[in-house]
């Protein structure tokens, strides 16, 4: 079984580096602007799903609340360059570890909740933070903050007149976050995070340090997102707490890893590839109907799918074994 497994991850490095290598040609082919910017957030939110799955999926923390530390993340980079002229990369950088310090600050509290509790603890963390933004007037309140523009640069990571570093920075986010998952897996703390997720009392007899292996989780999930959260402010050069706060961005982080099946390496990825388009198409065809027919159509295919695959799309490229979930 020790080859066996060693195999499959060997096959999905390959799988990966085959995968990174054919969407970094994809621009080569597909010059609308539209079908590019549907990629960059594709590639965005696979990344942040697969980020989310870290603590949710893998160690069974379920989070409704990480649109919080993806407006950290967005918050932090553009104070520090409006304010003090600090370069996004640094801000990424910073904004990261800010919102790896509350992850763990909030973990104290919160990781003694359980089910449910923790969930609904999550959203309304979440929503405090929301409003705290919405009145904080150094950092524009509701008004928000317009990103300045000093012409093409990636030094100060902004470009006008073309999407596609964008699209590759995207493409980094999504590949590093699916391969710090895959490091992670075969680390011992994918083991305890896997312990914790499906026997919190039986992995704590055997050794395990519960609250200190979720405390681990959030802290590289809450990175990770913030991350996103940077990038997201620069992509769209203006931030206002809705905008990089609201309840629908955990929503979206969330939807691809439980759809493509949760606790996966590869269900964010799938589930971001037909989500993300899926709610990008449809909003933009029907968005402008003023019925609400996007959502609609949205809504019904993802309980459609929900209630005919419970374990995710990846469940139909599974075939049942004997150990192991599906990968």
């Amino acid at each position: 079984m020790d080859k066996d497994f060693a195999a499959r991850r060997r096959r999905d490095l390959i799988i990966a580096a085959v995968l990174a290598a054919i969407a970094a040609l994809t621009p080569l082919f597909v010059k609308d602007v539209v079908v590019q910017n549907i990629l960059i957030l594709t590639l965005m939110y696979a990344g942040l799903s697969q980020s989310w799955n870290i603590l949710s999926g893998y160690c069974g923390q379920i989070s409704l609340g990480h649109a919080l530390y993806f407006g950290l993340g967005a918050y932090t980079t553009e104070l520090l360059f409006t304010k003090f002229g600090v370069l996004p990369w640094f801000g990424m950088l910073a904004g990261g570890v800010v919102s790896a310090l509350i992850a763990m600050g909030l973990g104290y509290p919160f990781f003694r909740l359980r089910g449910h509790y923790f969930v609904i603890a999550t959203i309304v963390i979440a929503e405090i933070g929301l409003l705290l933004f919405h009145n904080w007037e150094w950092a524009g309140a509701a008004m928000g903050i317009t990103i300045p523009i000093r012409g093409d640069s990636w030094l100060k990571f902004q470009f006008l007149r073309t999407k596609l570093p964008y699209f590759y920075f995207a493409l980094v986010l999504c590949c590093l976050a699916w391969f710090v998952t895959w490091w992670l897996e075969d680390s011992k703390w994918g083991f305890w995070w896997r312990a914790v997720k499906d026997n919190p009392e039986a992995a704590e007899s055997l050794g395990v340090v519960v609250f200190n292996s979720k405390m681990g989780a959030a802290a590289v999930s809450a990175f990770l997102v913030a991350v996103g959260g940077s990038f997201y402010a620069q992509f769209v050069s203006y931030i206002d707490p809705e905008s990089v706060m609201g309840f629908q961005f955990s929503l979206l982080m969330a939807l691809p890893a439980v759809l493509g099946g949760i606790g996966t390496l590869w269900g964010p990825v799938l589930g971001a590839a037909i989500l993300i388009p899926l709610t990008e198409l449809t909003r933009f065809k029907f968005g402008g109907s003023g019925r609400g027919v996007d959502l609609i159509v949205y809504g019904t295919l993802i309980v459609l799918i929900s209630l005919a695959l419970p374990r995710g799309l990846l469940s139909l490229f599974s075939r049942p074994k004997k150990t192991g979930a599906a990968r």
